[in-house]
């Protein structure tokens, strides 16, 4: 989802992005790994698999962009994934993620592409792959040490939940809402950001 937390927003813009938030303590002892790698957005970004890669919004059309991914978790079930390994393209080693079964991994790609319609709707630089990014733009040694020491990594989780994400002036990436799964799928406020 997040490239650069150097991201900028053009005037009366916010920039947004939505993923799912990988779960403690794997979310933590992967942010603390691409720290140790060097790098330096490893405090900014949470630890997360993209659904919607950073995407400048209008300020005044925020209220209706923020129910979108909603609709996105309607009709889908919760995920099960335990992620593989490989180096990614451009510059950066990420672990790819492998859902339990075909039908839970065709799911994923699913609830990517019906996040990112609507208003949403945007082309992408790259071809979606589900990953978890542990290094990003470092010197090929240090990504080639990221790959090495992350090699027999493994973690397994359901994913009941995607986060809608908001980029601060402040450099750091923070959950404004939260979705569930399902036809009831409500979205709920995190930490009162609004």
């Amino acid at each position: 989802m997040i490239p650069d937390a150097t991201t900028t927003s053009p005037a009366g813009h916010r920039t947004i992005g939505v993923a799912v938030p990988v779960p403690e303590p794997w979310g933590e002892r992967l942010r603390e790994h691409r720290a140790s790698f060097g790098d330096p957005l490893a405090a900014s970004i949470p630890t997360h698999v993209t659904l919607l890669p950073p995407t400048p919004v209008a300020d005044e059309a925020r209220r209706r962009r923020r129910a979108a991914p909603r609709a996105g978790g309607e009709h889908h079930a919760p995920l099960r994934h335990p992620p593989a390994r490989h180096r990614d393209v451009p510059a950066g080693v990420a672990g790819g993620v492998r859902a339990g079964s075909s039908r839970a991994s065709a799911s994923a790609s699913l609830l990517e592409r019906a996040v990112r319609r609507g208003p949403l709707e945007r082309d992408l630089a790259f071809y979606y792959h589900p990953h978890v990014t542990v290094a990003h733009h470092l010197p090929d040694d240090a990504l080639d040490t990221a790959f090495e020491a992350l090699a027999g990594f493994e973690c397994r989780f359901t994913v009941d939940a995607f986060h809608l994400y908001e980029h601060g002036d402040d450099g750091v990436w923070r959950t404004d809402r939260a979705f569930g799964f399902g036809a009831r799928a409500e979205s709920a406020a995190v930490d009162g950001v609004r």
